[in-house]
């Protein structure tokens, strides 16, 4: 009985212990920081990368589809 009062105690303790922190990076292009949209404090926000290796071809069309699937979505 001793016994898991002592455990229940230790495991309530270590849910309150800190836990390891990973520091997450924001993958971001700064050949877009100048676009419409890119505001301070964030700047350009891409957290998928999804335009880590792009053009600007390829930015302005997923601009394009953003915009055509809001506006669709306002119907």
């Amino acid at each position: 009985m001793k016994f898991l009062v002592a455990a229940s105690l230790v495991a309530s303790a270590a849910a309150f212990a800190p836990s390891q922190v990973s520091k997450a990076s924001v993958a971001t292009n700064m050949a877009f920081e100048s676009e419409l949209g890119a505001q301070p404090p964030l700047g350009f926000f891409d957290p998928l990368g999804l335009l880590a290796e792009a053009d600007q071809a390829t930015f302005d069309r997923l601009r394009y589809v953003e915009i055509k699937h809001g506006r669709i979505s306002m119907l």
